[in-house]
């Protein structure tokens, strides 16, 4: 038998034992979930958990384990009380641009926003991701915590997206996060995306009816009744071809009368009272004069108040207060606001409305307006006189009536100067009014605190934060110490663990945003600890460069000492590259992470070098272990333009270009040794390059394996792939859902032809049920000296599987799959990067020797960019 029809017949081979192993290896994984989850009792039966982002929809609630840090996969069931396999380090996200509505802030100090998909939990207070909440199928357009009447912490969240249906979340708000089932309930019946939604409760107790309001691009306005577990519509208002663009939900002063408020793209606010059941259309109020972005009720004492804003740079203050028949009988001449009357045939009550003020403070597009929220003291509500209002003019201004004379002034302005930003979408107070955020156009939080000293100071703080579009590529710098992601959002962000004195936790932060570009990023590539060269949507490769001012702040946030950090002469780095603010000195010195407006102008690296060579929009880079050679591929649908070129980082010089691809190659990776370079593409096929002896000018590369049209294994583009820490196995994984571990590359192995001959499918193909759009294999083996590989997949799933040859042969048993991160772990769109810490250990811990600890950090089309710890010994 000949080498050819030898090499056919074991990749026939191959598909055959394929389906066997994966259904050995579904098999184990059910046994493994049914014995998990019924000795524990976390889930009923008939609820699905290994498949996708889907649940079982005869039930009228789902759940859904939500928390960051839970176990996953194979977890505390089979090993006693060994820790969780996977846990959620840090997740850098932001909120979507969706206008006012997106972000809320509850009493129990969550503020809840919506991010791609997911509905995500923070707490500003201790300056971390909670949970993320995956339900929708769509963009999350509007978030709002249901307030209790009792002034009680909040125990339901409702949310609303492109997908055009609305979830109510619920949690009993007992014991540990971690532990927690959140149970959803989905509202269908939009035509259109939703775009505003508020909720109330129709007495005290909460378990009792609830009422939601949702407005969506439909024309219409739904009112939804929940009791129990059951929702239904119960009332459907009209508005033509109009929008509504904010509802808000309250009751008649004195009764338990439901008041709904909207305002829309007509510049009037309809007011709607239930009687009778059914919502009926009860007054018009006119006086803006543009579209109104944001309405909302407020209750103080006996009286009713509703704030609105328009992009008439106005707000308005309404006040609809109990009129007495004796009041309206007697004559009275003085001078006063007209007033607009109406009744309720129920109880036969008469209600004026009258205009109470017009704030004149903005100087542009005023997107949303929220009152201080309410707080029980004596045992009765108490309701804060004052309003947060954001604008399109950069500033969010704190409103509030001046003591002696009633009349409603401007308190405090905070906001941004200069930067490339287009003004705030939202804004909330904290639950005791004590810190403010706000919703900025590009997705970013700015939150300021009130200085305990002067109330009328307010101080920037730090917040979450991370792309506002799709995330292409991740890397670890070499020493592990930081990650920078480049996303469709044309930034380049670096997030880093900040270390506090005194203090034993960690926590990651975004700390400079190193290039912020005029195209699309798509990837990048570090050139040793500080120096990193990335490629947008053009033709030019560029390279950019730490300045000292960075070294030192990151010294001064990580709690590094600056001797570890200089591994260059100090006196070549620049000493910084920013914007300047109205021409100001920046030299910022950040003793914590910076707020937004410095991460946009002052955290810049200077760029040293453009490369310029390729004819199409970059696709792809990697730098070599010694950081000596980057290899670069662009665009291409031709073989001459699906060269791959190499540059010197010493001359920044083209060196050589290889050509073998005849369309786009997806990812380049050099082996850990150096000695071979690794290229997959769209044409379905790998090359592999090995290093010959240098010329004059640098390493001379040749290729010395690939596959063809006659030993290919995978039948679609392949999107990833990735090497073993020894260079001997490297893994490719394609959009035919096959993960496959080639080898042996054996340097020993001298002539072409043998080399050729010699790398065949080492393992057994791996189904992964999905496309799979990422690969990375672990630096770092298990105890037992198992290779471990994460796979990312186009669902957003990312699953943990262990490798290792057993024998000549490929066997089924050599895979095993360790752990499949649930819904809230992995990602709600395709991943489009994982990248494994070139350490054991975890970044910020002194945990470096003989941790049971790795790193891994990827990035996603959901805009997220997460890291997450794995153990392991609990592999």
């Amino acid at each position: 038998m000949n080498t050819q029809t030898q090499k056919s017949f074991k990749l026939s081979q191959l598909h055959s034992n394929q389906r066997a192993f994966n259904e050995k290896c579904n098999k184990d994984y059910k046994k493994e979930q049914q014995f998990l989850f019924s000795s524990g009792g976390r889930l009923r039966g008939g609820e699905e958990q290994s498949g996708g982002r889907h649940h079982n929809m005869a039930a009228p609630w789902r759940r859904g384990v939500i928390a960051m840090g839970t176990a996953c996969g194979r977890a505390r069931g089979r090993r006693g009380k060994m820790a969780a396999p996977v846990s959620v380090c840090h997740v850098a996200c932001c909120a979507n641009r969706a206008g006012g509505g997106a972000v809320s802030w509850g009493r129990r100090g969550l503020l809840a926003f919506g991010s791609c998909r997911d509905v995500v939990l923070y707490q500003p207070a201790a300056r971390r991701t909670v949970a993320a909440l995956p339900g929708h199928t769509g963009r999350v357009n509007c978030v709002r915590w249901v307030r209790r009447r009792d002034g009680a912490t909040e125990t339901e969240l409702v949310s609303g997206g492109s997908d055009k249906q609305l979830i109510l979340w619920e949690w009993s708000g007992k014991g540990v996060w971690n532990d927690q089932l959140v149970k959803s309930i989905t509202l269908e019946g939009h035509t259109e995306a939703v775009c505003a939604v508020d909720a109330v409760y129709q007495s005290d107790e909460p378990d009792l009816d609830l009422l939601i309001a949702s407005a969506a691009s439909d024309s219409t306005v739904r009112i939804w009744s929940r009791h129990g577990s059951e929702a239904k519509c119960i009332d459907i208002l009209q508005f033509g071809n109009g929008f509504i663009m904010d509802v808000s939900l309250s009751f008649l002063p004195g009764s338990n009368v439901p008041i709904l408020a909207c305002g829309g793209d007509d510049c009037k606010i309809h007011l709607f009272i239930q009687q009778s059941s059914q919502f009926q259309k009860t007054l018009i109020l006119p006086g803006h004069e543009d579209w109104i972005r944001g309405v909302e009720w407020a209750v103080c004492d006996e009286d009713l108040f509703l704030a609105s804003c328009a992009q008439d740079c106005l707000i308005r203050i309404w006040k609809v207060c109990m009129k007495s028949k004796e009041s309206s009988e007697t004559e009275d001449y003085s001078i006063r606001l007209k007033e607009n009357v109406f009744t309720v045939k129920d109880t036969d009550t008469t209600y004026a409305v009258t205009l109470e003020s017009v704030l004149a403070g903005h100087e542009n597009w005023v997107y949303a307006v929220h009152w201080q929220p309410s707080f029980s003291k004596g045992g009765s509500i108490q309701q804060p006189m004052r309003i947060l209002s954001a604008s399109m003019d950069k500033t969010v201004i704190l409103w509030e009536p001046d003591k002696e004379s009633g009349v409603w002034l401007e308190q405090v302005r905070v906001g941004e100067v200069g930067g490339n930003t287009l003004g705030f979408f939202d804004c909330q107070f904290s639950p005791d009014g004590s810190m403010i955020i706000a919703h900025a156009f590009h997705g970013a939080f700015h939150l300021w605190k009130q200085s305990s000293v002067n109330k009328k100071e307010w101080t920037p703080d730090v917040v979450i934060s991370g792309h506002f579009n799709s995330v292409e590529d991740v890397k670890w710098d070499p020493e592990g110490e930081f990650i920078i992601s480049v996303g469709l959002d044309q930034t380049t962000r670096l997030f880093a663990p900040w270390k506090r004195k005194h203090e034993t936790e960690v926590t990651w932060h975004e700390i400079a945003r190193p290039q912020v570009h005029g195209y699309d990023m798509r990837c990048l590539a570090m050139i040793g600890r500080f120096q990193f060269v990335s490629g947008a949507d053009e033709k030019v490769l560029r390279v950019f460069r730490a300045p000292k001012n960075f070294i030192e702040n990151f010294s001064n946030i990580t709690g590094i000492p600056m001797e570890k950090l200089h591994s260059q002469q100090s006196s070549e780095l620049p000493e910084g590259a920013t914007v300047p603010a109205l021409g100001l000195s920046n030299k910022a010195v950040f003793e914590e992470p910076p707020p937004e407006d410095h991460l946009l102008q002052n955290t810049l690296w200077p760029e040293i070098q453009k490369l310029y060579g390729h004819g199409y929009e970059i696709f792809c880079v990697a730098c070599n272990n010694s950081n000596t050679l980057i290899a670069s591929a662009c665009k291409a649908s031709k073989k001459e333009h699906a060269a791959i070129i190499l540059w010197s980082t010493t001359s920044w010089k083209k060196l050589q270009s290889l050509s073998f691809h005849n369309l786009t190659v997806t990812q380049l990776a050099f082996s850990p040794n150096d000695q071979f370079l690794l290229a997959v593409s769209r044409d379905r096929n790998w090359s592999l390059w090995r290093k010959q002896d240098s010329s004059e000018s640098g390493p001379v590369f040749s290729c010395c394996a690939y596959t063809d049209k006659n030993t290919a294994v995978h039948s679609r583009i392949i999107w990833s792939c990735g090497w073993t820490p020894d260079s001997k196995y490297f893994v490719t994984g394609s959009r035919d859902k096959k993960v496959i571990i080639w080898g042996q590359c054996d340097l020993s192995m001298s002539a072409e032809g043998n080399m050729l001959d010699s790398i065949k499918p080492c393992s057994t193909v791996l189904d992964a049920m999905d496309s799979v759009t990422a690969v990375s294999i672990s630096h770092v083996l298990t105890p037992d000296g198992r290779y471990i590989v994460a796979v990312g997949l186009e669902n957003g799933k990312i699953i943990l599987y262990m490798w290792k040859q057993s024998g000549q042969e490929p066997a089924l048993a050599d895979w095993t799959k360790c752990v499949e991160m649930d819904n809230s772990q992995s990602h709600a769109l395709a991943v489009k990067r994982l990248c494994w810490r070139h350490h054991e250990g975890r970044a910020g811990h002194n945990d470096q020797k003989n941790s049971e600890w790795l790193q891994l950090a990827s990035c996603g089309a959901d805009h997220c960019v997460k890291i997450f710890n794995v153990n392991r010994f609990a592999l």
